[in-house]
C-alpha cells in the first residue's frame, strides 16, 4: 500500500477559491440582514388600537414617522390622517426617515410616497399596507 499523494497545487486553489467564495456569499448575505432595522417578530400593522399621541404633531401637508410603531402618518389636509405600516414590503426593514413625501428603506434603498404607500423605486414592489387611522380628542389612533 502507498503513502497518500500530496493535493495537487491547482486542487489546493480550487478549494481555496471556493472557501473564499463562500465566505463572501454569506457576507453578502449578512449585508441583506435586516436584524437591526427589521421589525423583528412584530407584525407589520397593529393588531390592536395604538395611541399615536397629539394629532398636532403631523404637519398638514406633512408626514409623521413613528418608528418604533412602524407607522406613517401623513395629513394631507387639515383633519385627515392617512396612516400606513413603516415595514418595507421587500425585506421587512423598517423606514428610517421622510424626505421630501419619501420614506426610505435604509436597508436596499425603496422609497415609498408618505400619502399613498406606492413605491417610488424598488427593489420592493408592493405599497405599504394601509393603517386605519383617526383624530380623537386631539389624538391619533391607528389600528
Amino acid at each position: 500500500m502507498s503513502a497518500p499523494q500530496p493535493a495537487a497545487r491547482r486542487t489546493v486553489l480550487k478549494g481555496a477559491a471556493a472557501l473564499a467564495g463562500a465566505a463572501g456569499a454569506g457576507l453578502t448575505l449578512a449585508a441583506c440582514s435586516t436584524a437591526t432595522d427589521s421589525g423583528g417578530d412584530t407584525p407589520a400593522t397593529p393588531t390592536a388600537p395604538v395611541d399615536l399621541g397629539a394629532a398636532a404633531d403631523v404637519p398638514v401637508g406633512g408626514a409623521k414617522l413613528y418608528r418604533e410603531r412602524k407607522l406613517i402618518v401623513s395629513c394631507p389636509a387639515e383633519g385627515q390622517y392617512k396612516a400606513f405600516s413603516a415595514q418595507c414590503t421587500h425585506a421587512g426593514c423598517v423606514l428610517d426617515k421622510i424626505v421630501k413625501g419619501e420614506g426610505n428603506c435604509p436597508c436596499h434603498g425603496s422609497r415609498f410616497d408618505v400619502e399613498t404607500g406606492a413605491v417610488l423605486r424598488g427593489p420592493a414592489t408592493d405599497p405599504l399596507p394601509a393603517v386605519p387611522v383617526r383624530a380623537q380628542n386631539g389624538t391619533l389612533i391607528a389600528g
